[in-house]
């Protein structure tokens, strides 16, 4: 496959599995709206042209303007991918924007929709963590630790099958190989409106919105 293909490839804004105000009060309909069709669709807006301009250059010969073109691609293609994809080191920002699972979204869920019930995920954090208890307070640590925007991920490494926590700046995503379980969103739009500098509160809070159910098929994917 050609690079000139694999630019016409367009990103499209997913639907969310549940209303705006559906994670409330964990996450307030005001910052669902403006994160999901304000934030995400620019990323995607962005990504789109971006993937015009290398698609131009490309076509061109203008290997300064490909070469160019690459961080934009990288950042809004992270931004995009970030909330859109379960299997992120699987991926191709040129080639996937639309393929299958969300991410950021659907690891989400309205409170009480889902639970850590029995199975694979729950007893590799019972070895591992000693509970959910151990988790959540690692992933906070991990999350708090974060300069500036980034992400914090929960992901089966691919070799050894064991969890790990990773952060990543700005947008960029998991590579490696390692298959997504679940992952929050670090930057302050995610947050700022409800918790203000408060962002330990949004990380202690986003727990009771996991989706579960979401992660565990993910981990035993």
């Amino acid at each position: 496959m050609g690079v000139s293909r694999q630019v016409r490839t367009k990103a499209t804004l997913p639907s969310l599995p549940y209303a705006y105000d559906g994670l409330e009060p964990a996450i307030s309909e005001q910052i669902m709206r403006l994160h999901h069709g304000k934030h995400h669709a620019t990323y995607i807006a962005n990504l789109n042209a971006a993937q015009e301009t290398l698609a131009r250059a490309v076509s061109s010969g203008d290997v300064k303007g490909s070469i160019a073109v690459q961080p934009a691609i990288k950042f809004n293609g992270g931004g995009h991918l970030n909330r859109k994809h379960s299997n992120l080191s699987r991926l191709s920002i040129c080639t996937d924007t639309d393929a299958i699972d969300s991410l950021f979204w659907e690891n989400l869920a309205p409170v009480g929709e889902t639970t850590l019930g029995s199975g694979a995920l729950r007893d590799q954090i019972e070895r591992q963590y000693g509970g959910l208890d151990g988790l959540q307070k690692e992933f906070g640590a991990a999350l708090a630790s974060i300069q500036g925007s980034g992400w914090g991920w929960l992901v089966k490494d691919a070799k050894t099958g064991s969890l790990k926590i990773v952060t990543t700046p700005n947008q960029d995503p998991v590579t490696g190989g390692d298959v997504v379980v679940l992952g929050v969103d670090a930057w302050e739009h995610a947050y700022y409106l409800q918790y203000e500098n408060a962002k330990v509160k949004y990380f202690e809070a986003i727990w009771s919105v996991i989706n579960w159910d979401v992660a565990s098929k993910r981990f035993s994917a």
